[in-house]
């Protein structure tokens, strides 16, 4: 098989590590115990700098090869979820409600697995700039540590990341250029009627019936605001009201929703006709909406020359490569830094497994020799030694 034989020896040892990972899951921005892992390897495998507390808890090394050059950063996210894991492993998690159910563990042992061979045969001229990640799930990790200084303090010319696909074969790489993964923004809206008896309707304004059109209308933002060739989903999650009486019409309704997209044009066409769409028909109604607006994390756009050069080096090394897979609606925050820097998000096949974020995930050990020559390969054909 086409990866790199390397990996493949090492492979026990990296699944060692992935596993001790998933046994002492952390969430958010609390990856201490993790980030304190990484280091520790990073320092064992001689990486040429480590930093530790960047973007509050992230962790950045730095490999220097043969000679002078550009640098590639490569990045892995290192936090769980408040999941509670179902999986029966003999591995399972620990730690009570706490799960790596994303797979963040894989990705922290690829990139930990990749950083020890490119540390010890530095086959590249440049620098290679590693960077684990801390709350990517909903916290904006990557945001937090390049708001840290992360592209300042370090010279970053391309930077590259992974993530695991179940449903896509083992051994299998899809990416694409342009938009990969769509933006989320959630929002609330809070609807102020006029309270009464359910027997007569005519004294109050009725806040649920009102909320209730509310939703409607939403619906129809997205039918008849949006070319039908762009993606953009709308959904209200929640819905509920101050009364829990079967014969009262409430004061208040709330509800909660989120905004996908793979258009930053859309994702702000969106807020404002959100907006304008609830509180007008709050007030055709006689009542009153307001609107709560929470951006979330942008478009994960790949630049199309380094979707190019991570699809040149995935045929290198998997099974099979598609280079122009369908754009998905989950968002990530790795979309922060493609903004700040040219590169590419790829997806790794992680087999016929249970989705991520499901009580039932596994991380299939057989994927990571996979990623690993990817982050290897990406370098050493970006960083040519002369």
């Amino acid at each position: 098989m086409p990866i790199r034989n390397r990996f493949a020896e090492m492979l026990p040892e990296v699944t060692g590590w992935r596993r001790h990972l998933h046994q002492t899951p952390e969430l958010l921005y609390e990856v201490h115990e993790t980030a304190a892992f990484v280091a520790e390897k990073l320092r064992e495998f001689g990486v040429d700098e480590v930093t530790e507390g960047v973007g509050q808890t992230g962790v950045v090394g730095i490999i220097r090869g043969r000679g002078p050059g550009r640098a590639i950063g490569l990045r892995a996210d290192m936090d769980a979820l408040p999941i509670h894991e179902e999986t029966g492993l003999d591995y399972a998690s620990t730690v009570p409600g706490k799960m790596h159910a994303c797979g963040h563990d894989g990705h922290t042992s690829m990139l930990l697995g990749a950083a020890k061979y490119l540390a010890e045969t530095r086959n590249f001229d440049g620098t290679v700039v590693l960077i684990f990640q801390p709350a990517e799930e909903g916290g904006a990790g990557a945001k937090a540590m390049i708001d840290d200084g992360l592209f300042t303090r370090w010279q970053v010319d391309e930077v590259y990341g992974i993530h695991n696909a179940p449903g896509i074969p083992v051994g299998t790489i899809v990416t694409r250029p342009g938009p990969l993964q769509a933006s989320s923004d959630e929002f609330e809206i809070i609807v102020q009627g006029k309270g009464g008896h359910a027997a007569e309707p005519h004294k109050a304004v009725d806040t649920t019936l009102v909320a209730a059109h509310i939703v409607i209308a939403l619906h129809s933002i997205v039918s008849r605001n949006v070319d039908a060739l762009r993606r953009v989903v709308l959904t209200v999650g929640t819905f509920k009201t101050d009364s829990n009486a079967s014969n009262i019409i409430p004061d208040v309704a709330r509800m909660e929703g989120t905004v996908r997209t793979l258009d930053p044009e859309y994702r702000a066409i969106m807020e404002g006709r959100i907006r304008e769409v609830a509180t007008h028909t709050a007030a055709a109604y006689g009542a009153e909406a307001q609107v709560i607006w929470h951006p979330g994390y942008p478009v994960t756009i790949n630049d199309a020359e380094g979707a190019a050069h991570a699809v040149e080096a995935a045929r290198a090394v998997a099974n099979a490569v598609d280079g122009d897979v369908d754009p998905i609606m989950p968002s990530e925050d790795f979309s922060y830094m493609l903004e700040e820097r040219p590169g590419a998000y790829i997806f790794l096949g992680n087999g016929d497994t249970a989705m991520c974020h499901h009580p039932k995930y596994v991380f299939d050990d057989e994927a990571m020799p996979y990623g690993m020559s990817f982050f290897a390969e990406i370098v050493e054909r970006r960083l040519k030694a002369e």
